[in-house]
């Protein structure tokens, strides 16, 4: 346990991972419930003592049956949530899992990567809408099915439906007018120094035939290409006519586990001085 800079009190003092280099899991268990019918609030907070480049600081909640003394990644969980960053990646992680897959979200969320604290929180509500919170500024909300892939697709693209073999999308084309001049191919690339000389100290006898170096052309212009006009044929990009998807049936219960009963940190770290704490969930 252990509070960081900065701290006023013993009671600021939380969970720490304490070497670099490592893999880290701890868990705890409490009372099992589910969040049928109730907003389900899981919140903590989080303050790095170093600057991290790779590691991760997530959470997870676990159903009934988590194995303590085995826990590891393989581990069944519910919801995995908190930031995890490695190099120029860097993502607030909010996974929901279903039916055995873990869904990420499609929401690009950036964490705090200051040494100060900060609050993740995660709301899952029973109207199927969620929102995640970064000291209380909301970053992300919105229907749970639109932001987590956990549904097939409302529509899809009408599979009876080709695009025509004559329509034309492209926009512009080769001047059909415009014609490569004559000789233009036989300009070349590099052309021998104007400005060069012979050093007087040359010696052709020890040193060789003397020749110039060459430059680079000012009349090359590479290789010939028509001057582009516009097509016009040209019918615009072709739209794929979307129909309703058969497979999509909408679920009044993404938001709900049946069960929650451990609390998990479960995460591999470069740098270390990770410090969680402040635990809620309800």
């Amino acid at each position: 346990m252990d509070a960081g800079p900065w701290a006023t009190s013993e009671s600021e003092k939380g969970l720490k991972t304490a070497e670099d280099a490592r893999y880290y899991t701890v868990s705890i268990k409490f009372p099992e419930f589910t969040n049928a019918n109730n907003v389900l609030v899981v919140q903590y907070s989080l303050k790095y003592t170093q600057s991290v480049d790779c590691g991760g600081a997530y959470i997870k909640l676990h159903p009934k049956g988590l194995d303590q003394a085995n826990y590891d990644g393989d581990a069944a969980y519910n919801i995995m949530f908190g930031p995890d960053q490695c190099g120029g990646t860097k993502r607030v992680h909010a996974i929901l899992s279903r039916g055995g897959t873990n869904h990420l979200t499609t929401k690009q969320i950036y964490p705090e990567t200051d040494l100060f604290t900060h609050v993740y929180t995660f709301i899952l509500r029973p109207d199927n809408t969620y929102e995640i919170l970064i000291d209380g500024d909301s970053k992300a909300k919105g229907p749970i099915e639109d932001d987590w892939p956990i549904l097939p697709p409302k529509q899809i693209q009408d599979p009876a439906v080709s695009k025509p073999v004559d329509w034309v999308d492209t926009k512009y084309m080769d001047d059909p007018d415009d014609k490569k001049p004559e000789g233009y191919d036989d300009i070349p690339k590099e052309i021998v120094d104007p400005e060069a000389t012979k050093p007087e100290d040359w010696d052709d006898e020890l040193d060789g035939d003397w020749e110039a170096p060459k430059v680079p052309n000012p009349e090359f212009k590479g290789p010939w290409r028509a001057k582009q006009i516009e097509n016009p044929a040209y019918k615009g990009e072709w739209v794929h006519p979307m129909i309703d998807n058969p497979e999509y049936k909408p679920m009044d219960d993404l938001y709900q586990y049946a069960s929650f009963e451990a609390l998990g940190i479960e995460v591999w770290q470069v740098k270390a001085g990770s410090i969680f704490d402040n635990f809620f969930g309800n």
